[in-house]
């Protein structure tokens, strides 16, 4: 029996759970909980838009925007809760340290969070990135193994009509219980081909596994190789967390959008008992529940404990560790860029199809970062037009440059691994307030000398790469970049003496509070989040499943 949410006249509401979020980890957990007859109701602080609105914009989007990678511009933001914009910038997270420019995220505070524009790559992590410490001696261990969190990886795989290499020898990592939903996007010619050069030198470049598919899955239509995923996949063949959403309210739960969640009530035994949010008029209702899960992504959940001191809680809900905010984590990377001496022609199919990973682990992870190279295999067509431009030609001359660089142009796209550091932290800003005068949030971000070490690594692995290529023009960056993998903040440990959550992502503080997704997380490893962040929420959402049936909520 599908329970409803009570609403009041006057706004206020009573749910079994409230889930503050609306992406693919919190629409996922609503989505199970619905599913399972229970009352949910989702806050999500930003608007609700069709997908035929961000195409439009997306058509109109001027070069500049396209060529310099403006994942953000053509999702419009609330009025009253604004993310991080760069084109032109909006300043909302206030970034310092020896690489604070590094953390530049960028993120949606929209209806479906951030998955409206990603690549889709669904990495696991490595079994040892689960024991970083007890292996290496750097880092931390999680309080779970990758055994624990293998089945809902599968899972997650599942839910998101996952593709990927059924072939053993192809798979990273591959200790798996079941194959993936959907066989591997076959190889692009550019894929083939540096496969065909780089592998016997032991570089590894396997297929990367992707919530998409080359044939209908479920509601979805076969992706078509637009090459834009990012900033949208036009057809929506690529997975978003608003097609959970969707599933979530068809089971009954109500997603309410511009709810902008700023503080919590507990009780004598520090239970969550209420939750207020802002509506898009600035009046302030409240939510009573008997579950509470924040999924608002590795920067708004630190920032709304820390936001929601109480008398009870003076340093933030879930904080009496004080590690609210520490070891903020990104795959801080560098890009490399060449010619090859015969056209590759990256560019037809999905944005990133195939990766290198062969330094992804070895014993030298205990002096420096592992890494992979993603072959980024979104149309080197813009690229090449600024560069012959620079060159000052015209008319034919210039269409022949334009050709050359685009059929030989290679970017790998390179992440490297932070180390959980506690003084990478996330604090409220004493001065910068959002429209609701709520404070914003700062960060403090030093990649460390484990990945500074790493980079040496990659610059001699590029190099390599590069000569067996036959490469010209060889670059690698020296700023280094923010990949949007948000992890750390509420950090997973086995007590509240040094992390925030358990390994169910069940607050030490709150019995009642789970805060599942990259804030959980205990060690970056070096590919992208999403599907362990996912593989989280789904036992987050077993964990308050199974407080119901206990009667301990």
């Amino acid at each position: 029996m599908v329970h409803s949410p009570v609403f009041k006249q006057n706004g206020n509401v009573t749910a079994d759970v409230v889930v503050i979020g609306s992406g693919a980890v919190g629409a996922m957990i609503a989505h199970q909980l619905a599913s399972a007859g229970h009352s949910v109701v989702i806050l999500e602080a930003g608007r609700r838009f069709k997908r035929s609105e961000f195409v439009e914009r997306w058509r109109n989007m001027p070069f500049y925007n396209r060529v310099h990678n403006d994942f953000q511009g053509l999702y419009p933001q609330s009025d009253l809760a604004p993310a991080p914009l760069y084109f032109p910038p909006n300043n909302y997270v206030g970034l310092n340290g020896p690489n604070g420019s590094a953390y530049q995220q960028g993120y949606l505070r929209t209806v479906g969070g951030t998955t409206w524009h990603w690549a889709a790559s669904c990495w696991r992590h490595l079994p040892v990135d689960f024991r970083m410490h007890s292996t290496y001696g750097v880092g931390r261990d999680w309080p779970i193994s990758y055994e624990d969190i293998e089945p809902y990886y599968c899972r997650a795989e599942e839910e998101m009509g996952v593709s990927g290499p059924h072939d053993v020898a192809l798979q990273s990592p591959s200790e798996r219980s079941r194959p993936y939903p959907r066989d591997m996007i076959p190889f692009g010619y550019a894929d083939k081909r540096v496969a065909e050069i780089v592998n016997p030198h032991g570089f590894n470049l396997v297929p990367i596994p992707q919530g998409r598919s080359i044939a209908p899955y479920e509601e979805r239509p076969a992706c078509c190789g637009n090459n834009n995923c990012q900033p949208i996949c036009p057809i929506g063949a690529m997975y978003s967390g608003i097609q959970h959403v969707e599933k979530a309210e068809v089971a009954g739960a109500v997603t309410l959008d511009q709810a902008v969640v700023y503080k919590f009530d507990t009780d004598e035994r520090n239970r969550i008992t209420a939750a207020y949010w802002y509506d898009a008029e600035r009046k302030s209702h409240k939510i009573e529940a008997r579950a509470f899960v924040a999924a608002c992504n590795g920067i708004e959940t630190p920032r709304l404990m820390l936001l929601a001191a109480n008398e009870r809680n003076p340093n933030g809900l879930a904080n009496s560790s004080d590690q609210v905010g520490r070891n903020m984590m990104d795959h801080s990377g560098v890009h490399a860029t060449f010619l090859a001496n015969e056209p590759l022609w990256f560019g037809r199919g999905p944005a990133q199809s195939s990766c290198i990973v062969g330094a992804r682990s070895g014993d030298f992870r205990s002096k420096y970062s592992a890494n992979k190279m993603i072959l980024n295999n979104i149309s080197r067509v813009g690229p090449a037009t600024e560069q012959a431009l620079a060159l000052g030609l015209v008319g034919q001359e210039l269409d022949d440059e334009i050709r050359r660089r685009a059929a030989r142009g290679v970017d790998l796209s390179i992440s490297l691994e932070p180390l959980p550091d506690p003084n990478n932290r996330l604090t409220l800003s004493a001065t910068r307030k959002d429209p609701l005068g709520l404070a914003c949030p700062d960060i403090h971000y030093d990649v460390g000398d484990y990945v500074r070490e790493g980079v040496q690594a990659v610059k001699d692995q590029v190099a390599q790469i590069a000569a067996l290529l036959g490469g010209t023009e060889v670059k690698v960056t020296t700023d280094f970049n923010a990949n949007n993998h948000i992890m750390g903040g509420c950090i997973m440990g086995e007590n509240n003496k040094d992390s925030v959550v358990d390994g169910w992502c069940r607050t030490h503080d709150h019995f009642n509070l789970w805060l599942p997704g990259g804030a959980a997380m205990c060690s970056a490893s070096v590919v992208n989040t999403t599907l362990s962040m996912v593989a989280l929420g789904l036992r987050a959402a077993d964990s308050i499943q199974k407080a119901f049936q206990n009667g301990e909520i």
